[in-house]
């Protein structure tokens, strides 16, 4: 019989990244189908340790994978840390180095150098070409869930103040109720519900926050459903600027016009004052809302945009927001990217895996 796959979990080194790539149900699912699973302690993951050594898992140091034998495969989140020494394991993660984002060439530039192969999570796609595993929903219901009650502390504090830090949440319920909460302080302060506008509503990723933004108690009137013929004359859209708070939940394959620009949000009549760029593709060339150039965080969610005109206006572009609800978010992933899982003792030929290898060589020969 052929030698099992070993997966190597990480503990993810992002600052409040609480999600997994493997949750403890779908590490018993791989162990009982002969795989061999080590993972890493971790304080930051919202499953305890002892939750996956329950199930069989062996429980390693954390940070350890560096020095694993070479026939595991490392699995995790995020990016790795930046270092600069060569990567000689095969790694499944995000590692957002295909897109031309900033430094891609010294991100990609690692595999290669250590012999070391990456398929990268974003690409993993069935033969339809749709992902396998996505975070989308949650991101959008938690990126919505934020821009709502940025929107409401806007309503109650000076432009001065910024919207304070977030913690995850352990259960969806709660972060509604809080949210929810939230909206009734603005309201009681004499505002009117604001007016959300998501774009790509028909995605994994909108659809999440329309159900955010359904669960919280805005009425249908409220939330604006746009998609891609909504958007196909091309922008820039007024209907932005017209908006109380703007969802962007796109996934950029090409370039297209800006949704929205500085001189269209330099108007006294502009409305808009939260923006939530869910897809966050900040150091992305084409990125359709050049806005902004930084990446928010849990610690600092908002940046200020640099308008002249009228109110201020926040952006939201945090990079992890399924982490809010990373129970939830975890589950839901880890379920959808089980069956590809399963395929790993086949990877040299199973479709999903040579497709994510072939675009790794492709990507890597670009760097020549």
């Amino acid at each position: 019989m052929a030698a099992p796959v070993i997966l190597h979990l990480r503990a993810e080194t992002k600052p409040l990244e609480h999600r997994s790539a493997l949750t403890p149900t779908t590490t018993k699912q791989l162990l009982d189908a002969g795989f061999e699973v080590f993972v890493e302690k971790s304080k930051l993951r919202i499953f305890e340790d002892q939750e996956f050594a329950d199930v069989g898992a062996t429980l390693v140091e954390e940070g350890s994978w560096p020095q694993a034998p070479k026939d595991r495969l490392i699995i995790g989140l995020k990016e790795l840390p930046e270092e600069t020494f060569p990567l000689v394991h095969e790694h499944i993660q995000f590692a957002h180095c295909y897109k031309d984002q900033g430094g891609w060439k010294d991100v990609l530039g690692r595999f290669p150098a250590g012999n070391g192969t990456l398929y990268d999570l974003e690409f993993l796609e069935d033969d339809n070409g749709r992902r396998v595993a996505a975070f989308g929903f949650h991101a959008g219901f938690a990126g919505a869930a934020l821009g709502v009650q940025d929107w409401a502390f806007r309503q109650t504090h000076s432009d001065d103040e910024d919207f304070p830090a977030v913690e995850h949440y352990a259960r969806e319920n709660l972060l509604v109720d809080a949210v929810k909460k939230d909206l009734e302080s603005a309201v009681a302060a004499g505002k009117a519900l604001p007016k959300v506008l998501v774009i790509g509503a028909l995605g994994r990723c909108g659809s999440g926050a329309v159900d955010l933004l359904r669960k919280v108690g805005l009425p249908e009137e409220n939330i604006i459903k746009w998609d891609m013929a909504e958007t196909a004359k091309g922008g820039p859209f007024q209907e932005i600027a017209d908006a109380d708070i703007f969802v962007n939940c796109i996934y950029l394959s090409q370039p297209i016009p800006p949704f929205t620009n500085l001189e269209a949000l330099n108007k006294t009549d502009r409305k808009l004052q939260v923006i939530v760029d869910v897809s966050a593709d900040t150091t992305n060339p084409h990125n359709p809302i050049p806005v902004y150039t930084i990446a928010t965080t849990f610690d600092k969610p908002t940046v200020k945009v640099d308008t002249t005109t009228g109110s201020r206006i926040d952006v939201i572009s945090i990079d992890h927001l399924p982490s809010l609800l990373p129970r939830e978010a975890s589950e839901a992933f880890s379920s959808a990217l089980l069956p590809s899982l399963l395929q790993l003792p086949e990877r040299d030929t199973a479709p999903v895996w040579t497709r994510a290898k072939k675009l790794f060589d492709h990507h890597v020969a670009r760097l020549a």
